[in-house]
Formats: C-alpha cells, sequence, structure tokens
C-alpha cells in the first residue's frame, strides 16, 4: 500500500469502483459515518436522469430504500473526456450534495461536512479525486487514493448488523362520506409518533442462540434514548469497554461470532442484533381504580379498513455504538423511513387490491454491504414487472444481467432459532441427499471427454415424503430433482411441487382433465416442460431418439448442453423415466457412457447404499456383457431445460 497521508487521501475499500466506462454518467460514492470521512465503501449508478441531469427526487427514494442505516452517500463519480477533470468534479460533488440534501433533510448541517468528487476518463487511466470542505462548489482540492488489501476486514471487523422484523395490522375507521385516504395518513401519522412515544420499548439481545454465553437482552425505553444528538457526535466506546448501565452499553455487549475462533469477514458471518419493539398501552397509577368501558357512538354510518404491513430493517452499525444511539439514530429513523415508503405504496390502492409488500435483504458480489429491496409479493418472480424491478436493481449495483442474484432465494436468512437450528433446514426438501454423483467411479471410457451439469441438486425418488408412488411416478421424481436444481441455483423460490401439485398444474393450464389430480397417470417429457414453463418460466428442448441405440449419436448434442445449459436432464422411454447428470464420450472411438440418477430406488438416503447399488452412476451403452442400457425397441424423449438469460 502506499505511503501516504492518510488525512489528504481518499480510502476505497470496494473492489471494483467504475462499473461503467463506456458512457457518461454518474455513480454514487457511499461511505459510512462510522469511517472516516473520505472513506469510499461502494459505489451505486444513478441510472434517473431528466433531461440528461439526474432525477433527484426518484434518485433519493430509491437509494434511501437501497442503503442500511449506517451507510451514506459521501460523493458522486463521473466519466468524463480527458482535460475537464476539474470542471467535471465539480458537477460531481453539486450533484452529490444535491442528493444529500434530499436524503437527509438537513442541507445546512450537510454542507460543512467534506463531499468527495470523483472523475474517470472515457479512455482509462488513474481515476482523480477531488474533495470539497465548504460549501462552495469552486473550492475543493486534488487528493491520493488508498486502496484497502482487505476491504471485507475493514467493514466487518469493526461493524455489526442490527435487525427488527415488525408486523403489524392498521385499522382505520373512517365515515363513508370521508376520503379514507386523510384518515389512513391520520393513522400512519400516529404509528410514526408511537416510535419516539415515552412508553415505547425496544428490546436488544443476541440474534445467535447457539451458545449459553449469550448476554440476557436489554430493554431500552423512549425516555431512555436520545434522539436530539447528532451521530457524529456520539461517543464510541473502545471494544474494552464495560458499562456497568444496561442504557450505556455498547453493540459489542451482543457481538459472539468475533469471539469464537478464527473470523469470517462477510455480511452472512456478521454479529446480528435482534431489535424487539414493544408498547405498553396501560399507563401506570397510584390508585386503584376498577377497568372503565366508555362507548362513543359514530355520529355517521363508518366503515373499518384493515390494512397489513411487514417492516424488516437491517442497520449498520460499529460494535462500539452505544446501544441506545444504535436505536434511536439508527433502528428508529430506519424503522420509519420503510413505513413511510410502504405507506406511500399502499395509499393509491386502499379500496383495490392491497399490495404485498415485503422488505428482503442481500449481499450481492462484489457489493461489501448487505442492500435491502421491497418486493411486491403479489407478482410472481416470472412476471415482467417484477423482472425489470431487478434488472434496474442490477444496472444500479453493476452486476450481470445473466443470473439471479437478487431473487428472494438469494436473499439473507436470519432465521436461526433458539436452539441453533435454522427455520430453513426444516424446510421441505432441505433433508434430501444432494449431488450423489460426487466422487463415483469413473465411467470407464477411455479417452473420453467428459460433460457434467453445473451446479447442486437433490436426489428424489420413489417413496419419499411417506408417498408411494411406486411404478409410476418415475417421471415426477426427476422433475423434482430438475426444480430443485433451479432452486439451489436460486432461479426461483418456488418450492419442490408434490405428485398432487405437479397434477394440479398440468389441469390449470389445460393439458389434463380434472380427473387427473389424485390418479396414477405417468407423465413424459412434454408434461414436465409444461410444468417447468408455468411455475418457474423455465423453457425446454425436447430431442426424440426412435430408438435406445440412437442414444449414443446424440452424446455430441448432450455434451454441448451441458457445457452451455448445465440443468439436469430427464429421458423419458417407455415406462421408465431417468435424471442424466452427464456424458463421457470419445468422438474418435464413438465410445461414450451416460450418468444416470435413478428415481427408482426405494431405499434409505445413503450415500454408499445408493451409489453401490449403482442407482446413480455411469451407465455404458452396451456393457462388456453386451447387454444394452436403453432398449432397442422403444423410443425416447429427452427433455433439456434452458438455463434462462434472467435477473
Amino acid at each position: 500500500m502506499e505511503n501516504v497521508n492518510e488525512s489528504t487521501s481518499v480510502r476505497v475499500l470496494c473492489p471494483k469502483l467504475v462499473l461503467c466506462k463506456n458512457e457518461a454518467g454518474l455513480q454514487w460514492l457511499i461511505g459510512s459515518p462510522f469511517f472516516p470521512p473520505l472513506t469510499v465503501v461502494s459505489t451505486v449508478r444513478c441510472i434517473h436522469t431528466d433531461s440528461s441531469s439526474p432525477d433527484y427526487r426518484r434518485e433519493s427514494e430509491e437509494v434511501r430504500t437501497l442503503l442500511l442505516k449506517g451507510f451514506e452517500v459521501i460523493g458522486a463519480l463521473i466519466v468524463a473526456n480527458s482535460g475537464d477533470g476539474k470542471s467535471a468534479a465539480g458537477e460531481a460533488i453539486a450533484a452529490a450534495r444535491r442528493l444529500r440534501k434530499l436524503l437527509s433533510g438537513e442541507g445546512g448541517k450537510l454542507d460543512s461536512q467534506q463531499v468527495i468528487g470523483a472523475v474517470a476518463d472515457f479512455s482509462g487511466g488513474d481515476i482523480q479525486f477531488f474533495v470539497s470542505k465548504s460549501a462552495s462548489l469552486t473550492s475543493f482540492e486534488a487528493v491520493n487514493v488508498l486502496y484497502e488489501d482487505h476491504p471485507e476486514k475493514y467493514v466487518w471487523e469493526r461493524g455489526c448488523l442490527l435487525r427488527c422484523e415488525l408486523p403489524f395490522k392498521l385499522p382505520i375507521y373512517y365515515p363513508v362520506n370521508m376520503p379514507n385516504e386523510k384518515m389512513f395518513r391520520r393513522a400512519t401519522e400516529a404509528v410514526i409518533a408511537k416510535f419516539k412515544d415515552p412508553r415505547a420499548a425496544y428490546m436488544v439481545e443476541a440474534l445467535s442462540k447457539t451458545s449459553a454465553e449469550v448476554p440476557q437482552p436489554v430493554i431500552l425505553r423512549g425516555v431512555d434514548l436520545d434522539f436530539d444528538t447528532d451521530l457524529s457526535n456520539v461517543k464510541i466506546f473502545g471494544e474494552s469497554a464495560q458499562e456497568s448501565d444496561a442504557d450505556l452499553l455498547s453493540c459489542s455487549h451482543f457481538c459472539l461470532d468475533g469471539k469464537k475462533g478464527a473470523p469470517v469477514y462477510s455480511a452472512e458471518h456478521a454479529d446480528r442484533i435482534q431489535v424487539s419493539v414493544l408498547l405498553n398501552s396501560s399507563d401506570k397509577s397510584e390508585k386503584s381504580t376498577a377497568p372503565v368501558a366508555q362507548y362513543f357512538p359514530a355520529v355517521e354510518e363508518a366503515r373499518i379498513l384493515v390494512v397489513d404491513f411487514k417492516l424488516e430493517v437491517l442497520c449498520y452499525a460499529v460494535k462500539g455504538l452505544p446501544l441506545r444511539h444504535a436505536v434511536s439514530k439508527l433502528m428508529i429513523p430506519g424503522l420509519i423511513d420503510q413505513f413511510n415508503l410502504v405507506k406511500n405504496t399502499v395509499l393509491p390502492n386502499l379500496l383495490a387490491k392491497h399490495p404485498q409488500l415485503h422488505p428482503y435483504h442481500f449481499s450481492p458480489p462484489g457489493v461489501l454491504h448487505p442492500i435491502t429491496v421491497i418486493y411486491e409479493l403479489n407478482y410472481g418472480e416470472t412476471e415482467m414487472k417484477q423482472v425489470e424491478v431487478r434488472k434496474s436493481l442490477h444496472l444500479r449495483l453493476g452486476l450481470p444481467f445473466d443470473r439471479p442474484l437478487l431473487r428472494i432465494a438469494n436473499a439473507l436468512d436470519f432465521s436461526t432459532l433458539r436452539d441453533g437450528v435454522r427455520s430453513d433446514e426444516t424446510r421441505k426438501g432441505s433433508t434430501l441427499l444432494k449431488d450423489v454423483h460426487i466422487g463415483i467411479p469413473s465411467s470407464g471410457v477411455s479417452g473420453g471427454s467428459v460433460s457434467l451439469l453445473q451446479g447442486s441438486y437433490e436426489y428424489h425418488h420413489y417413496l419419499q415424503d411417506a408417498f408411494n408412488d411406486s411404478g409410476w411416478g418415475c417421471a415426477y421424481r426427476s422433475l423434482q430433482t430438475i426444480i430443485s436444481w433451479f432452486r439451489l441455483q436460486h432461479y426461483t423460490s418456488v418450492e419442490v411441487p408434490s405428485h398432487r401439485e405437479i397434477q394440479q398444474s398440468l389441469v390449470e393450464i389445460g393439458d389434463k382433465d380434472p380427473s387427473f389430480i389424485g390418479s396414477r397417470e405417468w407423465i413424459g417429457a412434454i408434461e414436465l416442460s409444461f410444468v417447468l414453463d408455468k411455475l418457474l418460466g423455465v423453457s425446454c428442448k425436447v430431442m426424440n431418439v426412435r430408438s435406445g441405440a440412437e442414444l449414443p449419436e446424440k452424446c455430441r448434442e448432450l455434451a454441448l448442453h451441458f457445457e452451455t445449459q448445465g440443468t439436469p436432464i430427464m429421458i423419458g422411454g417407455g415406462v421408465l423415466a431417468y435424471t442424466l447428470l452427464g456424458v463421457d464420450y470419445n468422438e474418435a472411438s464413438g465410445d461414450c457412457a451416460f450418468l444416470i440418477l435413478d428415481p427408482h430406488y426405494t431405499g434409505s438416503d445413503e450415500h454408499k447404499k445408493i451409489v453401490s447399488g449403482g442407482w446413480c452412476g455411469w451407465k455404458k451403452a452396451v456393457d462388456s456383457k453386451g447387454k444394452s442400457f436403453f432398449l432397442h425397441d422403444k423410443f425416447y424423449n429427452l427433455l433439456l431445460p434452458q438455463r434462462p438469460n434472467m435477473v
């Protein structure tokens, strides 16, 4: 690392500062009030422009949702032509100040803070950094840059995550002749006021419950919280600080993971602290009184509307931050911001179908800190409106557009239970064997080239889930294995369907009559393609082979599928169905073998038993005894699911 003066340097943590150099535009530089002022943690791209200038209102709304409390915009980067460095830096600084003002509502206070203006040349080369230390857009100076060698350690050795989940129902009573929007706003304003109510209490506890050394929860009451002190003036305790007063405890009191062996520095492995909101609705009285019921008749006809809310806020804090400031300066503002966003989305649809809004937190590759996204659950994940939302997020974060990184299945999991068992471990299919082909004996093809599926899958076979499908359910089981592949690669969060749910899907699209549900009728490659399209939005190719003797001729095409698509293949022929996981093919000799996962297995899920019994293994088209694995008097249909090129 360069030996330069850090007080006049910008420290860059993000591994890739410039998301896109091939077109002009702004990128917002993200820092944290807990780091030195000139520390860039990440960048997010400005994607909304109005007449070639940023649409600051839309940008502020989306960036406010995306960033956890504990991170903030500290500058902007602009891509410009060489020679325009200083003027471009002034433009970047002006844009950053304007966005910061909208995000914070404290424009005057922010004007005195340092703001970074960075300029990247179209033709490449080093990025120039300038810093403005006052409100003047003409007074800024060039500074050096330091690139951090261990950025993940820099962020997560210092910090932890606070999480608050708050589901609640909001009843709204309104006269028939009064606009319910007005009553809705009144009701939501009352909710916001309760967050700072003296009767409000916040229970703080360690999210992980895996150790007997977990500290007891701490209760912070509204009257104990400091809502007026600016976060920049809060005293940060050292790691060794031990306060006896619960009100003065720091976040490190509940940080456990950092105390166990060699730590892994990432959002997934960060210390996590749970914050729960409690409200005392009864007041203490010095005198004993009997309960009193009061009746206030409505002066005119009224109706009730109940709106469901589910808030889930994630914040970042350094471990030395006092708990009361973590709650008052991070968690409560985070709850209010998220509630306002959800409220404004619900308002236009009060009398129609309410949006089902749910916050999710993601830790995408290349981004050092989690981001928050609120999805509308009334839409399926493959519905185009949701796809466009994810595309927009991929564009903003500089993520590739050919793989799912921000689907619900990719979200951070905070479901650790009190006994240390995650709730997702009891989820359907999670106890099944995965990737049973790993470590099996070689195919026996001399000089062959092996092509295998890419990624993980679960082994579904006869008699699982206490369901007797022996003799008719092999294609259903192959389909379940294929869908498990799409789940484990995060292309979908749809649960692996049961036989009945598969049949229901085929009835719903009109392929089968209602009597098909609950039957023991076989299905084939065509039916599987219909189900994959309906449930996952996945398209498939179907390969028709007139005889099992012709299958070796398809090895080159099958190898290409595994190399480019990487999905499991279902082979159906006669009354049997198999799952194909790979091929081993010698193009010169024509010798080949097929890696077969057999759904006809009826035993227990023991890897050794499955492999030794040949239920997962290489099958030569014709074995050493001259026996053919594929029947010569049967036709075969092969279902080749296509890897979605989607977000």
